[in-house]
């Protein structure tokens, strides 16, 4: 039985092995994962699907934060939808619609008709609000999209979609040809270059979390990506294979990790698929665990709670079976409490953060220091995580003051700001709502996180049955400003 990861197996590793499906193709770099987990493939295709990718390009007409279209918000909700439900519906990011409500950017002429009918306004109505002429403007850009040519900003990641569909079929391969015991080395790769790969993955992880701007850490996540698929196209032995398998996992849910930052869903969730499937292919338990839960924590942040349900449950299955020495199960636990949270269930969400909290009876190698970091430290601001979203401001305040008063990093200081805003949005305590969302705002400028811009657009949204006060008024406009800084894809 092969291990989780290459510093430790532990004897849990060595459980009856799970039965694993063959998959009937090579998978391609995108949402296979019901071949990788072995749950509903329709729960997770509905999951899947629900990312949305297109960034639309920078249009014509009113680009000032003055000219902030509140007609366009207006007619969004009139209309029934939230930012997220919209851009769902018209398949672009939900930070594309919050721009486009701020004045920051204009959607590309062929999109506006769909936008028109979606709002339930003439073309006419829509184009007087946005200040462009509809669909017979001619921009580059918009031909640029229309057309399907990249442009120079489209080659990174085109290269990183050939660097994808190349690890899926790399990935895949081993499986397909069969008895890994018939497999011989070929090349020069011995212990020695594994431990040096294992320890440059480490490294990058190391400045991933010191990093202010996450997204530094991406070219060398790319290149140490690529030098791994090749590593794994050539022919190996089994051991050898494994040990690339899990440093491949290992990597995928790093890159992940990157491009969740940067708002950049559908980029994160193909990478935690990745991971997901060389973690199978490894038989690593833990590591194929946290993989899938990385992928839920993505409709966590999208608030599709329900979707995150099936994916924990075969997380929680995949821990159980895994290392008992690693914290893996406590993690799974605590994302599995934020999600009974966000559906009501508050028995639930304080079930799952109790045995979350039994993390803090395991010692020190609990954690690997890359892909599994939970170490119970972020319990307090979890706790009012699952509180702000159960409606209970008081036990939110306490756990989320808790978590203010310890060191944390600057994406996890913006969002608990954040839930402490939401905090004061339920009390209708406007000072300490201007207050702690002015705070999180400095901190999405200083580090260009999308998790914290993700976070403040859901608090917008709590304001806008509040904007009979000037000083909320002012707070939303802010807010808006603020997401409307475009931050650059990776």
């Amino acid at each position: 039985m092969r291990g989780d990861n290459l510093r430790r197996r532990g004897a849990g590793c060595r459980a009856t092995p799970l039965v694993r499906p063959r998959p009937n193709c090579i998978p391609y770099a995108g949402y296979t994962t019901a071949h990788v987990c072995g749950i509903s493939g329709a729960s997770l295709t509905n999951a899947a699907h629900a990312r949305h990718s297109a960034k639309q390009p920078v249009g014509g007409g009113d680009t000032t934060v003055a000219g902030k279209r509140t007609r366009l918000a207006e007619w969004r909700r009139a209309a029934g939808y939230s930012q997220e439900r919209l851009a769902e519906h018209l398949g672009v990011d939900r930070s594309t619609v919050a721009r486009w409500e701020a004045g920051g950017t204009v959607p590309v002429p062929f999109a506006r008709p769909r936008l028109a009918e979606a709002l339930g306004v003439s073309s006419a109505q829509l184009n007087a609000v946005l200040g462009g002429s509809g669909p017979s403007e001619s921009r580059p850009a918009a031909e640029t999209v229309a057309s399907g040519k990249l442009t120079e900003t489209d080659l990174p990641r085109r290269g990183l979609l050939r660097l994808l569909s190349l690890a899926g079929t790399v990935i895949a391969g081993a499986e397909l040809v069969g008895d890994r015991s018939e497999f011989v080395a070929d090349g020069p790769l011995n212990a020695g270059s594994v431990a040096e790969l294992a320890n440059f993955n480490q490294h990058l992880w190391q400045i991933f979390a010191m990093a202010t701007a996450k997204q530094a850490v991406y070219p060398l996540v790319t290149q140490q990506l690529a030098q791994l698929v090749d590593r794994l196209k050539r022919t190996h032995r089994a051991a050898t294979r494994q040990a690339l398998c899990e440093l491949t996992c290992d990597l995928f849910q790093l890159a992940g990790e990157v491009f969740f930052d940067n708002d950049q869903y559908t980029s994160a969730a193909h990478c935690y698929t990745l991971a997901a499937q060389a973690a199978r292919e490894a038989d690593a338990r833990d590591m194929w665990a946290c993989s899938l839960t990385r992928h839920a924590f993505i409709s966590v942040y999208e608030q599709q709670f329900a979707d995150t349900v099936p994916m924990l449950a075969s997380a929680a299955d995949l821990a159980a079976k895994g290392d008992s020495a690693l914290s893996t199960r406590y993690w799974v636990s605590a994302v599995q409490a934020e999600a009974a949270a966000g559906l009501g269930d508050l028995s639930a969400s304080e079930r799952a953060l109790e045995q979350a909290e039994q993390v803090r009876g395991l010692g020190r190698e609990s954690q690997t220091g890359g892909w599994l970091r939970f170490d119970g430290s972020r319990l307090p601001e979890q706790r009012g995580t699952c509180y702000t979203l159960l409606g209970k401001p008081d036990q939110a305040e306490r756990s989320l003051q808790e978590a203010l008063s310890t060191p944390v990093s600057l994406r996890r200081r913006g969002s608990v700001l954040v839930d402490l805003a939401n905090v004061g949005v339920m009390r209708r305590d406007v000072e300490q709502t201007v207050s702690y969302a002015t705070a999180a705002m400095d901190l999405t400028k200083q580090s260009g996180s999308g998790v914290i811009a993700r976070k403040l657009s859901g608090l917008n949204e709590q304001l806008a049955s509040h904007r009979h006060d000037a000083r909320l008024l002012r707070l939303s406009e802010d807010i808006s400003a603020c997401l409307s800084v475009e931050r650059s894809p990776l």
